[in-house]
């Protein structure tokens, strides 16, 4: 495991704590996920996105979505078996996650939910570490693995 900062959160123990090989990656102040990508040195599918789903009342989902798509909802509706997903309010998500948005991962978050990853999360990947200006850069399929996501195809292109 390597570790590039002195930085911790509850992600980046949480990682530790998985076993995962992972690097704490300083991020800029950036603009968009591109910009994100090319302080990284990676490509925008790179940076993995965590998208917090809400199926009804108390029942959530995290969805790891590469940067270069968008949760497709009919396809993920279809996956979960519902006819309705709604995304919690940036508060709702902070509370529930105790990360706010940007930095939101399933890795120690203050409430476990099962996760689900686009099938396209694999190879060397960039997650939240819980805090602005940081990532995790993980091996997609260890990640998957570690938090024993369910893995289909749940995105469009952007």
């Amino acid at each position: 495991m390597t570790n590039t900062s002195d930085s911790s959160t509850p992600a980046i123990e949480a990682a530790a704590a998985l076993g995962l090989d992972h690097e704490v990656t300083p991020i800029p102040r950036v603009r968009s996920l591109e910009e994100a990508a090319a302080a990284l040195d990676i490509e925008p599918r790179q940076v993995t996105k965590t998208i917090v789903v809400r199926l009804g009342e108390g029942d959530y989902r995290f969805v790891l979505v590469p940067g270069d798509r968008q949760i497709a909802w009919p396809k993920l509706r279809t996956l979960l078996g519902v006819n309705r997903c709604t995304m919690p309010s940036a508060d709702e998500a902070l509370e529930l996650t105790g990360y706010a948005r940007g930095t939101i991962t399933p890795l120690g978050s203050t409430t476990a939910w099962p996760v689900i990853a686009d099938e396209r999360v694999t190879g060397r990947v960039n997650v939240g570490a819980g805090a602005h200006g940081l990532g995790l850069m993980v091996d997609g399929e260890a990640l998957v693995a570690a938090l024993g996501a369910t893995v289909a195809d749940v995105t469009d292109p952007a």
